[in-house]
């Protein structure tokens, strides 16, 4: 995260030159493939959820109503009366008009839970998690997925946001295609302030190394007094 990490060499201790090569503490230099890598890796699809809690809940209650159900079925053969709310509901069924109440009740129930079901088969969920690029050109990276947390990628921005000379506080959203930064600056140009800040967390965006740049927007106010 900082700028520069390295520890200058003080007076009294001589560093030896090596005349080979560069020193073991300055960072080697950005080849063409780890830049190549970076910036035309590929761009995963979104994390899928199991949805464990959902598919947990329906396959309880089909279990329920299916034993149920054929625990009358089989008591009916046995020779035994059938279940009173089974009679009952096959004779609301055959009698009711289909422009009664509780007819178009339950049918709208039964949709809602139908297309609730279908929109947690087709959508892939995980919406916290924000996919990275995958590098190219590294072996053995193939099957390799990474993902952010959004709440820790407002943490970083707001980090380097808080860097910013002149900001008194800042708060960062991030979503999955947009970033909204506001900051409050108590000195300094609210333009300037504003330019630093859209290069910072620019900076800052490209360095997550996301698979969908989202957009950013930044909002400078001055602090209320009082």
């Amino acid at each position: 995260m900082s700028a520069n990490t390295r520890r200058q060499p003080t007076g009294d201790i001589d560093r030896p030159s090596d005349p080979q090569g560069p020193s073991s503490t300055e960072e080697p230099p950005d080849t063409g493939a780890t830049a190549t890598a970076r910036e035309s890796g590929k761009s995963p699809h979104r994390f899928w959820s199991a949805r464990r809690i959902p598919a947990t809940i329906a396959a309880l209650l089909s279990v329920a109503a299916i034993g149920l159900l054929l625990y009358d079925v089989v008591s009916v053969r046995a020779g035994r009366p059938g279940m009173r709310w089974r009679r009952r509901l096959a004779e609301e069924l055959a009698t009711r008009p289909l422009d009664d109440i509780w007819m178009i009740v339950g049918a709208a129930v039964a949709m809602a839970l139908g297309l609730w079901l279908f929109l947690l088969a087709v959508t892939p969920g995980l919406r916290r998690l924000l996919p990275m690029r995958q590098p190219t050109g590294t072996p053995g990276t193939e099957e390799v997925r990474a993902g952010l947390d959004r709440r820790a990628a407002a943490l970083v921005l707001r980090d380097r946001a808080m860097r910013v000379p002149g900001v008194q506080s800042a708060q960062v959203a991030v979503g999955r295609r947009k970033v909204k930064a506001r900051a409050w600056a108590h000195f300094r140009d609210l333009a300037e302030v504003r330019t630093d800040l859209d290069a910072t967390l620019g900076e800052a965006l490209t360095s997550l190394c996301l698979a969908r740049q989202p957009t950013l927007t930044v909002d400078v106010r001055r602090p209320k007094k009082g």
